[in-house]
C-alpha cells in the first residue's frame, strides 16, 4: 500500500495532522535549501507554513527533525523488515532486501540521488549530530526486533552486535556513495555502484553473522 493510500484509510483528524506535518516539513525544507539550515529559525518556518511555533514543535521536537523528518520512517521500515521476515531468513538478509528495495525505488532513505540534501546535512554540525542520534535509535530498535525472532527461527545470541554491524554497514555504504556523488560522478553510475556496494557489504555480513535463520 502506498503512503497516500495508507493515509486515506486514517480518520479525518489524523489525516489532517499528517497533512499539517507534511506542509511544515515541505516549507522548512524549501527554506533550508534557499538560505541554509543555520540561517532559518523555527519561527520563520512557522510563519511561512501559516502555523504557530507551538504547532511546529508539536510535530517536530527539534529544529533538526524538520529536515531529517524521515528518521522515524526509516526505523519503522527496518524493524518491520526484521519482524516480518520469513523464519528461514536471517535479520541481515531481511535488511539487505530492504536496502536494495529502497535503492530500486529511488527512496530518499537510500541516500543516493539526494546529494544536495546530504550536502546540507554534512555542512551542519547540528544535523550531523542528529543523524548520529538517529543511527543510535535505529540500532536500539533493531536490537529489540532481532532479539524477538519470528516463530520457528533460531534466536540471535548477539542481537546488539548484529544490529550495530548492520547499521554501520549501511551508513558506510551510503557515505562512500555520497562522496562519489559530491565529486560529480554521473548520478546513474553512482546509483548502480551503490546498489552493488550494498549487496556486497550485506553479503559479507551474512557470511560472518549466519544467525537468526
Amino acid at each position: 500500500m502506498s503512503e497516500r493510500n495508507a493515509s486515506e484509510q486514517l480518520p479525518l483528524r489524523q489525516r489532517k495532522k499528517l497533512l499539517t506535518r507534511q506542509r511544515i516539513s515541505d516549507v522548512a525544507t524549501r527554506l533550508f535549501f534557499e538560505r541554509g539550515f543555520d540561517e532559518v529559525t523555527v519561527a520563520e518556518v512557522a510563519e511561512a507554513a501559516e502555523v504557530s511555533a507551538m504547532t511546529v514543535f508539536n510535530h517536530f521536537p527539534r529544529k533538526e527533525d524538520l529536515f531529517l523528518d524521515r528518521i522515524p520512517e526509516g526505523i519503522a521500515l527496518a524493524t518491520a523488515a526484521v519482524r516480518d521476515r520469513d523464519p528461514a531468513e536471517s535479520p541481515v538478509a531481511a535488511l539487505r532486501c530492504l536496502a536494495l528495495r529502497l535503492v530500486d525505488e529511488g527512496h530518499p532513505l537510500a541516500a543516493v540521488g539526494y546529494a544536495p540534501f546530504w550536502r546540507i546535512v554534512y555542512g551542519s554540525p547540528a544535523l550531523r549530530a542528529r543523524v548520529r542520534e538517529g543511527a543510535e535509535e535505529l540500532e536500539a530498535a533493531l536490537t529489540a526486533a532481532i532479539a524477538a525472532c519470528p516463530g520457528g527461527s533460531a534466536p540471535d545470541p548477539q542481537p546488539r552486535m548484529t544490529a550495530a554491524l548492520a547499521v554501520a554497514a549501511y551508513r558506510a555504504a551510503c557515505a562512500a556513495s555520497l562522496r562519489r556523488a559530491f565529486a560529480g560522478e554521473p548520478a546513474e553510475e553512482v546509483v548502480l555502484a551503490h546498489r552493488a556496494l550494498v549487496e556486497r557489504v550485506f553479503g559479507e555480513l551474512e557470511r560472518v553473522l549466519p544467525l537468526g535463520g
